[in-house]
This record gives C-alpha cells, sequence and structure tokens, in this order.
C-alpha cells in the first residue's frame, strides 16, 4: 500500500530503503536546501515539502529497488533534484558512483550544484537540454520524472539508451496512453512496475529503442 503523506516521515522512510544514518542526515540537509532555494527561485510547491518523504524521497529511491547494481546514473530535466539528487545521497560513498544531472535552467543548475557541494555528492550538473548533448556520458541507467510525455522523452534519452543503458522513467497515471502514442514513432521493449508511492503511478522500463 502506498504510503499516506501524514503518517510517512524519516523514520518510515529508512525502515522501507535501509537507509543508514549520513544518508538520512544529507536527506535532511537537503530538505532544508530545497526549502532555502524555494524561497528565493520557486522551485517547488508547499506542498511538495510537506510531502517530501513520501511523495517525493520515496518515490525516487524506489528506482534502487529496480536497479540495485547500477552505479552510473542520469536524470533527465532534474528540475530541483528529484529523482537525481535523491539517488546521488542514497548512493554516496559506493565505488564508482556518478549521477549526471542534465537541467536546462540556470537557477536550477545553480540550485543542483548548491545541493551538490554542500552534501559532497558524486554528481555533475549539466546545463543544457538533454537532446543537445553532444556526448552524453554512458550511463547504466538514464531516468526522468515528470519530464516530458514518452514519445519526447525516449527522443531525450536515445543517446544514452543507445549506448547500452536502460530507462526507468516514474509515471502518472496516463502511462498507458503515453506508451501508446508513442509506439507510433518509436519500437521498444517495455516492462511496467508499479510505483510503490504513488497508487496510480508506474515506473517505465524501457531497453532496445528503435525508430518505428
Amino acid at each position: 500500500m502506498p504510503p499516506e503523506p501524514a503518517a510517512f516521515g524519516p523514520d518510515e522512510f529508512r525502515a522501507a530503503t535501509g537507509a543508514g544514518e549520513a544518508a538520512m542526515a544529507d536527506l535532511a540537509r537537503f530538505r532544508e536546501l530545497l526549502r532555502e532555494g524555494t524561497g528565493r527561485m520557486n522551485l517547488v510547491g508547499p506542498s511538495a515539502l510537506e510531502s517530501f518523504w513520501p511523495r517525493h524521497a520515496f518515490d525516487s529511491a524506489q528506482l534502487l529497488n529496480i536497479a540495485p547494481d547500477a552505479r552510473r546514473w542520469a536524470d533527465l530535466g532534474a528540475g530541483a533534484g528529484f529523482p537525481g539528487l535523491i539517488l546521488a545521497i542514497l548512493l554516496k560513498g559506493a565505488p564508482g558512483a556518478e549521477v549526471h544531472l542534465v537541467e536546462s535552467l540556470a537557477k536550477r543548475c545553480g540550485f543542483l550544484t548548491e545541493a551538490v557541494e554542500a552534501l559532497g555528492l558524486p554528481a555533475t550538473v549539466h546545463n543544457c537540454r538533454a537532446e543537445d548533448m553532444a556526448r552524453p556520458p554512458r550511463v547504466e541507467i538514464v531516468t526522468a520524472r515528470a519530464c516530458a510525455p514518452m514519445e519526447r522523452l525516449l527522443g531525450y534519452a536515445r543517446p544514452f539508451l543507445s549506448t547500452g543503458a536502460k530507462g526507468l522513467f516514474l509515471k502518472g497515471g496516463r502511462v498507458e496512453d503515453e506508451i501508446a502514442e508513442a509506439r507510433k514513432k518509436w519500437r521498444f521493449e517495455v516492462a511496467l512496475t508499479p510505483s510503490l508511492s504513488d497508487p496510480s503511478g508506474r515506473i517505465v522500463q524501457i531497453e532496445r529503442l528503435a525508430r518505428a
């Protein structure tokens, strides 16, 4: 059963993910950085801060259940850091860990860079559009949340998928419609995993992407 925001805080997050003390401290600090950053530049709405642990931190962290051995990730349209910064926090200290945060808006990149530096995270911020990256880094997983409809998102992710990465995309209730629309332009293998944080959400696993 997906967690209820009012009943899901840091203790519940730790129990659900097995996060260590250091990671929990970093997550708490990131939440404060997010609050401060939102006061300056409207990164997220008030509800995002209120539901930080279940709807954002846990929503992001669940990706590690599907790819527990992956160490090199790319987050497209990283925004305020979901899921990329959460993954970087949880992967901190793991040998070879690196999360690439791809974001086109400079002010958001400024916040992401501030968080990466303040928390000492294994992450690199790229201030560009995903589709404009001349030489995308080689990663094991490419992910995104609330970035674009599936048809466009696959175009953004194609340079990563073509070098062997798997796609893990957090999507909402209309995901099957998005997949059907995407199939008009793309061929791919897809698997859907129910979200642990949202009863209507799905994690979309994409492999073997090609033009239709």
